[in-house]
This record gives C-alpha cells, sequence and structure tokens, in this order.
C-alpha cells in the first residue's frame, strides 16, 4: 500500500482534500480501504477531463461531418467471394493450430437487470439445462482447443463487485473441465465521480464515488494486470474479444480470425446487418479514411434512415461489440495519453454522463439527490477503431452470433435467447439431413440443446453429427452432449 501520508498530500496539492475530510474519524481498517481507493485514482488524469468535459473548455463535441457508411466484407450469402472467405478460415485455423490465439470475455456485470443476484455470467441461459453463460463459453473454448489440437487461454474481465464471486463459482464448477492455469481473472478500472465543480464526490466517509471504467476501460486493464505480457510469454497475438451477455457468440472464429491475421490488422470487428433504421446499435463509419463507430444516441435520425437507390439503409452496418484485438495494438493503445486531445497521438477518450450520484455533505450526512449532481467518465472500447492500422470489418449474420440477455421480459431476455439457441440447432440439424418441424420463425417444436462440446459452431456439430450411427430422431428434450 501508498503512503498514506503521500497520497492524503498528493490529493491536498490537486485541490481535492475533502476526499479525506473525515479521515481521522475512521477505524484503521478504514483509513486503510480508503487509502487504496484513493491510490487508484490518476489526479491529473481527473483534471484534464473536468477541463475538457465538464467545464468544456477544449471540448469540440462530436464531429460528424464527412460521415459516410463503412464498407464491409459481406457473407458468401451476400454477395461476398467464397474462395475469399475458404481463404480467411484457413488461415485462422492455422493461427489456432500456432497456439496465436486467445479469448477475451468482459464480464464485469451485475445480473440487477434480469432481476438475477449475481455476476451475470452465471446466469442460466440454455433451453434444457440452463447452464450459465460462462459454462457456455467455456465448453466453446474448449472444444475449440480440442479441435486445433491447442488449448485456448482465456482472460475473463470482472469488477471489484463480482470478482471474487466469479472466481468462487469458476472454482466450485471446477473451471468446467478447463485448464486452471488458463483461466485468467483481473479486474476492470474504476473512476472517481465528480461534481461539476471538478470535485471527487465520496458514497460515504470512507469511501469514494467510484464506478466502472467502462468496456473501453479493458485495453487498460489488460496492460495493468500483466495479461499482455502472459500473452506474449505464451506467444499469443491476437486476442477474440465479446461480451458476457451473448451466448450465440462465435467467441473462437477461425474465419474472422483469418480476416484479421491475413490483413494484417490491429482491430476488426463484425457487422450484423441492422433490421430496421430504429435499431439501437452502433453505427460502422468512414470519416476521412478512418473506420469509427458512431453510436444511435449520436446519429441523427434522419442519416439512420437514409436509404439507397434500391431501398436499402445506407447505414446498415451494425456494432455488435465482438472484435479481434492485436495484442501489440492493445498495449499502446493501453498506454496511450488518455484524453480528447489527440493531436498529439492515439488517444482513447472518455465520455461523460451526468448523473444522481448518492454522496455526504460536507457534514458528512447522506445526500441523494433528484436530480444529476455529478458527472460518470468512463470509455467505449471501439473508440480504440479509428487509430487501427489496416481494420477490416465483417458482416456476420444475426441468427449465427448476436441474441444477448439484457432485459428480464421482451426484447433481448432470457426467452428471446432461449428461442434463437434453439434455432440455431434445428438449422444445423436441417443442414445435415434431419427432419425438424419449425414454425415460420424457424423455431422447432421440439425442445432441442446441443452442448457446444458436441458441436459449438456449423462445422463442428456437421464433423459430430456425421459419426453418429444412427442419428437420433428429433424429439422433445433432445440433447446433444
Amino acid at each position: 500500500m501508498k503512503n498514506s501520508t503521500d497520497v492524503i498530500a498528493s490529493f491536498q496539492r490537486a485541490g481535492q482534500g475533502q476526499v479525506f475530510a473525515f479521515f481521522d474519524q475512521l477505524a484503521p481498517d478504514a483509513q486503510r480501504r480508503l487509502i487504496e481507493e484513493a491510490a487508484e485514482i490518476d489526479l491529473a488524469e481527473i483534471e484534464r477531463l473536468h477541463r475538457t468535459l465538464v467545464t468544456g473548455h477544449g471540448a469540440t463535441g462530436l464531429d460528424l461531418t464527412d460521415l459516410a457508411p463503412a464498407p464491409y466484407e459481406p457473407r458468401p450469402e451476400h454477395g461476398g467471394d467464397p474462395a475469399a472467405w475458404a481463404q480467411a478460415k484457413a488461415a485462422g485455423e492455422a493461427a489456432l493450430r500456432a497456439g496465436r490465439v486467445a479469448a477475451f470475455t468482459v464480464a464485469g456485470g451485475q445480473g440487477t437487470r434480469l432481476g438475477y443476484d449475481g455476476p451475470k455470467g452465471t446466469f442460466p441461459v440454455t433451453p434444457i439445462h440452463g447452464k450459465p453463460l460462462f459454462q457456455v463459453f467455456a465448453e466453446k473454448i474448449r472444444a475449440a482447443g480440442v479441435r486445433y489440437g491447442r488449448p485456448l487461454h482465456w482472460f475473463i474481465m470482472t469488477s471489484h463487485a463480482n470478482h471474487a464471486a466469479t472466481e468462487a463459482f469458476f472454482a466450485g464448477q471446477g473451471y468446467f473441465g478447463l485448464d486452471r492455469g488458463r483461466v485468467h481473472f483481473f479486474r476492470q478500472g474504476r473512476m472517481p465521480a465528480v461534481d461539476f465543480n471538478g470535485k471527487i464526490l465520496l458514497e460515504s466517509k470512507e469511501a469514494i464515488a467510484l464506478s466502472p471504467d467502462g468496456h473501453g476501460g479493458s485495453l487498460r486493464a489488460l496492460d495493468r494486470s500483466g495479461a499482455l505480457d502472459r500473452m506474449a510469454a505464451e506467444g499469443i497475438d491476437t486476442l477474440s474479444y465479446f461480451q458476457v451477455d451473448n451466448p450465440l457468440v462465435r467467441c473462437i472464429d477461425p474465419a474472422f480470425i483469418g480476416w484479421h491475421v491475413q490483413r494484417k490488422s490491429e482491430m476488426s470487428s463484425k457487422v450484423v446487418l441492422k433490421a430496421y433504421a430504429e435499431e439501437k446499435v452502433g453505427h460502422f463509419c468512414v470519416q476521412r479514411g478512418r473506420r469509427l463507430v458512431i453510436e444511435y444516441s449520436d446519429l441523427p435520425m434522419a442519416q439512420q434512415r437514409e436509404t439507397d437507390a434500391t431501398g436499402r439503409l445506407r447505414y446498415i452496418g451494425g456494432s455488435i461489440a465482438v472484435h479481434i484485438l492485436d495484442r501489440d495494438f492493445v498495449r499502446r493503445m493501453a498506454r496511450a495519453p488518455v484524453g480528447q486531445d489527440q493531436a498529439s497521438g492515439p488517444a482513447m477518450p472518455f465520455h461523460r454522463a451526468d448523473k444522481k450520484i448518492p454522496t455526504i455533505d460536507r457534514n458528512g450526512a447522506e445526500v441523494k439527490p433528484a436530480k444529476a449532481n455529478g458527472v460518470k467518465f468512463e470509455m467505449f472500447v471501439f473508440d480504440a477503431l479509428p487509430f487501427a492500422r489496416h481494420p477490416v470489418l465483417i458482416e456476420t449474420l444475426r441468427q449465427d452470433d448476436f441474441s444477448p440477455v439484457k432485459n428480464a421480459e421482451g426484447l433481448d431476455s432470457p426467452q428471446t435467447c432461449r428461442d434463437d439457441q434453439r434455432r440455431q440447432f434445428a438449422r444445423w440439424l436441417q443442414a445435415n439431413g434431419a427432419e425438424v418441424e419449425t414454425d415460420a420463425t424457424g423455431l422447432p417444436a421440439a425442445k432441442i440443446e446441443v452442448s457446444p462440446l458436441f458441436g459449438y459452431d456449423e462445422d463442428s456439430f456437421a464433423d459430430a453429427w456425421k459419426k453418429l450411427s444412427p442419428t437420433p430422431p428429433v424429439r422433445d428434450g433432445l440433447d446433444l452432449a
């Protein structure tokens, strides 16, 4: 732990001495925790963010000039070159056999919006067995390691709120058959909330109002945790990034990996075609030669609704937060100065969010504000895209890669996700000659579940299905384990 006198003195010099206003009233353990929290904070960074994002000096707002839809590699089903896709797949498989690839899951969230008490990754999600999200990914990663003859490393970014529970969950499940030495947990960074005068807020007399620094903070966390050093030692240079709420994701996708390595890309992303103009996904755009993502809330609706001569949406490429990252690029971005001024080189920007932040007043009394009383700062991982050399965008099919669990009911709920999993299993069965009764949406009448250990994508499923003799009938409760 840093020397408490030095930490307190640095806060006083920065005009943030209010953080320790009640320090002398605290018990020794509470003092230690407060010093540890304070030591996480880069005071120069907070001052810069206050100057650029809170007071507005130097902040120019979002630049939407010279914006156009970004080009992407279309799927063969939509006019893409089948030979190019086959070549990319072969290159990705070679990278997997060489041990160059690791999986990376951003898993800092809790299941609060789902009405679930625990880390979101422990939420049950499959149609029959109710396997948790972490188990689905673990089995996909394990199966890919078997298929390509090289067990994969898996890096999992937790939060301070769920780190201990996540580690305990994996230990209690025996790491789902994975080698414990290849599963690596580390915590996401945190940022303090500030009031509109730039003063760091206290949550209580003994705690700073800290919150996660956003999924963009994952790049800094990979570096600061030593994960990048471990990758370098293991010969890993390619990181498959995905978020914990999307069990349909092909987290180890050889074609995607292949496009990335063939083009010597530093950051590659999957594109899903928007279902309708108002769909709430980020938009892949190009601006003065650089690829970037513009959030749906930032792109004017008139632009979102623009169509081409065929009536197709112009801004049709949506982001589903599935990326491939080059290890050295992650390190370069993680160590770049953070802020809004990017004139001197790569700089991941922070975004401000005005929030109602529970705090205490100068007398130590609790304050529960009725309106926004301060600012939280967070980064978005897609903001690294404009700085990547040779970025690649490839199309993916929604039904093969994207069915997140975000809401307790309705759109993107456990029910819609279970149904999408069943649709995927039915497609795999039908493609391999099985008779499967489905409705107009492709949802099978039978309740079906396929373990990723049997088949984690269409190719591995086809190989496993061919080995069955005789093949089982498709009936309610079919469980291919």
